[in-house]
Order: C-alpha cells, then sequence, then structure tokens
C-alpha cells in the first residue's frame, strides 16, 4: 500500500496502526478520543484512520468484530466530545471574564453563542465531517453555554454516523481489489467528502446573505 503524500510519514493512519501491531485498533480509540476532544489533538488523523481501521478489519490485521469495533469508537468520539465540552465550559468563563485581554473578549463569546443559537444541532453534527473545525468546536459549545442535552443528543447523532459509518464503510471497501491497491487516492477521497458538507453550509449562508441585502430597502 502506498503511503498519503499529505501527511508526514507517523501521521499516516497506514504507518501508525501497523506500529501499533496488536494495539492496532485500541491505539485507534484513543486517537479519536483526542482528536475530538482534547485540543491538543486537532492535528491527529480522523476520517482516514477510521476508514483504514475499517479497511484492516476486513483484511484481518485487526482482529475484531466489525460491528464491536464501530460501536467502540463511536462511544470514543461522543466520550471525546463531552470531555471537549467540559474543557470549554470549565475555561471559558476564566479566559473571557478578564477586563484586560485583548485575545479573549466577551464579544466573541456573544457571537459564538448567537452562531449556536442559529446553527447549533446542525453546526454540531456538520462539524464531525470537517477536520480540526470537529476538535474546536466541542470547547466552543461549552464557552458558548450550549445547553448540554441537545450538545448531547446530536454529538451523539454525529459520533455515530461520523465514526461507525465511515470504520464501516472501509470494511466493506476494504476487500475490493481498486481500494486496496489505491489506498491514498482512497483516503484523499475520504478527507475530499469530509469537507463537503461544510462547502455547502458555506455557500448556503452566502446566498441568505445575499438574498438578505437585496430585500432592504435601497
Amino acid at each position: 500500500m502506498e503511503t498519503l503524500a499529505l501527511l508526514p510519514d507517523w501521521l499516516n493512519p497506514e504507518t501508525l496502526l501497523t506500529a501499533l501491531g496488536p494495539w492496532a485498533f485500541w491505539g485507534a480509540v484513543f486517537i479519536i478520543f483526542a482528536e475530538c476532544g482534547l485540543l491538543i489533538g486537532f492535528f491527529l488523523p480522523g476520517d482516514s484512520l477510521l476508514f483504514v481501521v475499517g479497511l484492516f478489519i476486513a483484511q484481518g490485521f485487526i482482529d475484531i468484530n466489525i460491528w464491536l469495533a464501530a460501536a467502540i469508537l463511536a462511544v470514543a468520539a461522543v466520550l471525546g466530545n463531552l470531555v471537549g465540552y467540559w474543557v470549554g465550559e470549565k475555561i471559558g468563563p476564566p479566559l473571557f471574564d478578564r477586563p484586560d485581554s485583548k485575545l479573549f473578549k466577551k464579544e466573541y463569546v456573544v457571537k459564538t453563542h448567537d452562531f449556536f443559537e442559529r446553527y447549533g444541532p446542525r453546526a454540531i453534527v456538520l462539524a464531525r465531517f470537517v477536520p480540526i473545525v470537529r476538535t474546536f468546536i466541542t470547547a466552543l459549545a461549552g464557552i458558548a453555554g450550549m445547553p448540554f442535552r441537545t450538545y448531547f443528543i446530536y454529538s451523539a447523532i454525529g459520533g455515530v454516523i461520523w465514526a461507525a459509518g465511515l470504520t464501516i464503510v472501509g470494511y466493506f471497501l476494504g476487500n475490493i481489489p481498486f481500494v486496496k491497491n489505491n489506498l491514498e487516492i482512497m483516503l484523499l477521497l475520504v478527507v475530499f467528502v469530509s469537507i463537503i458538507p461544510i462547502i455547502i453550509e458555506y455557500v448556503k449562508h452566502k446566498r441568505e446573505k445575499a438574498n438578505t441585502e437585496d430585500e432592504q430597502p435601497a
């Protein structure tokens, strides 16, 4: 298999899992948890890692039932988000309540709160499929005071669709010769597909803004 050219070798999901050997699956579980909840985990692979885990299960490199694996990875993703929310909830107020802070201003919290009021549930689900964004939006939800019940429900929905879904897709595509022989292309495709939701949201937002401006009296 080829190495994903856009990532350093030590961050390539195939290299990571191969290096972990018998601990490959549990290493992947920790990485997914860290990428979803620990702010320092924003650089870790997520989408491509889940896909390769499924592929490795199909090929027998990782010895675990695919449905159990998908469930565990989904739980790790959701737990990671809960930790991220808790971090934002705890560190947010002290940071943004400082009157002399130029970086952490109260108005940023207000704008973030307004964002979640308008896009909250949809943003949490869509963010699952956007690298880096899915790491930081969890803390932002906590900082903005998004209702925990709402956050938990949509975080769980997104976690199952994302983590379980990509793992299962990798499993069922894993034994297709083209996929096995063109892993680099497949991983690039996974990354590209993962940013499509945010592109759609951006275009939709631009259109809504343009329509609002057109409706305003001259």
